[in-house]
């Protein structure tokens, strides 16, 4: 991504970690240009007419910020306008990125920013085991490392294909072993199944608001050799669920719901329940906790286990606005 991302940029993909590390990488370019650039994280459903107007408005100061619009399919016709006007002539002072997973609900929207010039960045969804495989290998080299052809099957195996607990294994297991190559030895040592299970109870414990159990399994699961970074793509999973289903129509019921927010019925009735407490801002919160816990517990920061407990901390006040 270059220094200075394009003013307007748009997202296209259902491939969600993909999608949300391209517009992360806009964001992150924004902030680079500028680190005093306050960024907006919004989400497509809760967007009220004119605020997209008010916030991409050009400040007397001279002020940068970034616009990071999530679920943009979800935004309603008068905001949809206002996203394309602004296209049409955007601000110096404005970064704006909005992330739409394709299809047929906010077309408009996408087919207007093409129109407008608006910068595309197109995900495509990883749907074949081959694919999964180089998505690996791929995130082994960006951590430095290198995995072997029957290493990078068993992980593939033991994990399955979510791309965001295979990318948190990945991350795993180069910070845990020694040396530059990952052996299958490696993966059978690190991937033993208690890590997701530990990690996800600690996330439904913060997100529901349960701060004393949420911490007494976080020290639990670190005493027994839980990767942190496993505890924080289980914390960003849980705070990202709770944003899905909470951003989805609320005219969806059951099965379409479901399927627009890409989950089994069981999980959105169980996440339906945790969202009880929660709003759009104390969400965004919550997520910027998590960005910043997992930068920390992957070299950031010098001690992995207070970045985890100030962010299990933060998820909790987050829910209830404190």
């Amino acid at each position: 991504m270059a220094t200075n991302p394009a003013p307007v940029t748009l997202v296209l993909g259902d491939e969600e970690l993909l999608a949300e590390r391209a517009m992360g990488a806009v964001v992150s370019a924004a902030r680079a240009a500028d680190p005093q650039a306050e960024v907006y994280d919004l989400f497509g459903s809760k967007v009220e007419p004119g605020e997209l107007t008010r916030l991409t408005s050009p400040s007397l100061f001279g002020d940068r910020s970034v616009i990071a619009v999530r679920s943009a399919q979800d935004l309603v016709k008068d905001v949809i306008a206002e996203a394309l006007a602004y296209a049409r002539a955007p601000s110096e002072d404005v970064t704006l990125v909005l992330l739409h997973p394709g299809g047929a609900k906010g077309k408009a929207l996408v087919d207007g920013l093409k129109k407008a010039g608006a910068a595309v960045v197109t995900v495509t969804k990883l749907t074949k085991a081959g694919e999964r495989l180089d998505f690996i290998r791929s995130e082994m080299r960006a951590a430095g490392r290198s995995i072997s052809a029957d290493a990078t099957q068993m992980l593939l195996d033991a994990v399955g294909s979510d791309l965001r607990e295979l990318a948190a294994a990945c991350s795993q297991l180069a910070f845990d072993t020694p040396g530059k190559a990952v052996d299958e030895a490696a993966v059978a040592r690190y991937h033993r199944g208690r890590a997701e299970v530990s990690g996800f109870t600690v996330a439904d414990k913060a997100v529901e608001g349960r701060l004393g159990e949420a911490m007494e399994q976080l020290r639990w699961a670190l005493a027994t050799g839980v990767a942190p970074v496993l505890i924080v793509s289980a914390l960003a999973g849980g705070v990202r669920s709770l944003a899905k289903v909470g951003s989805a129509p609320r005219n969806l019921r059951g099965g379409q719901l479901a399927a627009h927010v890409g989950m089994p019925p069981w999980k959105v009735d169980r996440v339906r329940r945790q969202l009880n407490g929660w709003g759009p801002d104390g969400l965004a919160r919550a997520l910027r906790a998590v960005a910043v816990a997992d930068e920390q517990v992957k070299g950031g920061g010098t001690d992995p286990g207070y970045a985890l407990e100030r962010t299990v901390q933060t998820i909790v006040a987050s829910r209830d606005g404190r």
